[in-house]
């Protein structure tokens, strides 16, 4: 069985894997296997959507986009979800736009299937509400979090989250790219990374990113990181992460 063939029998995204097999099954001839590259969007705000992707070892940023072309993050995506949500939910359009931050592999199906499918209820149903569950619990997370935490703690909360979607400790991102992430100016990432170095938790250098002491990050993180990843381990039954973990 050549490389390609096992993934499509053994998913890697973990809502495809978590389906009964007849499901997966059913799914399986609509289903192809592409290459997501940085900077690639996958849907833009505004624009009908005309696929929908289910990640492997790729990472998809959601961001909202303001009228003098500031961005801020308000989701990420990788192995442990979708992107698409709209088109479940009954309509093609959405406010936001998804790019590709880390490149990788990924599913593609039409979106008309999957909302053919999603309608026939079961399995395949239950399983997308209880993401779009998940979803809108890290979505009122992280407004809370944006509101109430320091730099320093939402930064060490990104960093984790970022390492547990591409499941590795170290990864390549720019402070400009991050400071766009965070909604925050780029000088104040520049002094919270620094602070995280100091501290010995990361190395950072020209965009690679090396978590040190993942301890002592997730220490510093806010509380959000941990609400999040119990969230997901309730209701769809493993965490939002490519890492080896144990549910907390």
């Amino acid at each position: 069985m050549s490389l390609d063939e096992n993934i499509f029998q053994q998913p890697l995204n973990k809502l495809l894997a978590a389906l009964p097999a007849s499901d997966y099954q059913r799914l399986l001839p609509h289903l192809k296997l592409v290459s997501l590259e940085v900077p690639q969007i996958l849907s833009q705000a505004g624009e009908p959507i005309a696929q929908v992707y289910f990640p492997h070892n790729s990472m998809v940023s959601i961001v909202a986009t303001m009228e003098d072309g500031s961005t801020a993050e308000v989701g990420i995506v990788s192995s442990e979800g979708m992107i698409g949500i709209p088109v479940i939910l009954g309509n093609k359009i959405t406010t936001t736009t998804s790019f590709v931050q880390i490149s990788g592999a990924a599913m593609q199906m039409n979106a008309d299937v999957l909302k053919a499918e999603f309608n026939r209820g079961g399995a395949i149903q239950t399983l997308l509400l209880s993401y779009i569950q998940a979803i809108y619990s890290e979505l009122a997370q992280g407004a809370a979090c944006n509101r109430l935490h320091t730099l320093d703690e939402r930064l060490a909360r990104w960093l984790l989250t970022v390492s547990d979607r591409v499941g590795s400790e170290d990864f390549f991102l720019t402070q400009e790219f991050i400071s766009q992430m965070l909604g925050v100016r780029r000088s104040g990432v520049t002094v919270a990374a620094s602070t995280l170095s100091r501290a010995g938790m990361i190395s950072y250098h020209r965009g690679h990113i090396n978590i040190l002491n993942r301890e002592n990050l997730s220490a510093t993180s806010c509380e959000c990181y941990r609400v999040i990843q119990n969230e997901f381990a309730r209701l769809l039954g493993f965490l939002p992460s490519n890492r080896a973990e144990k549910f907390f």
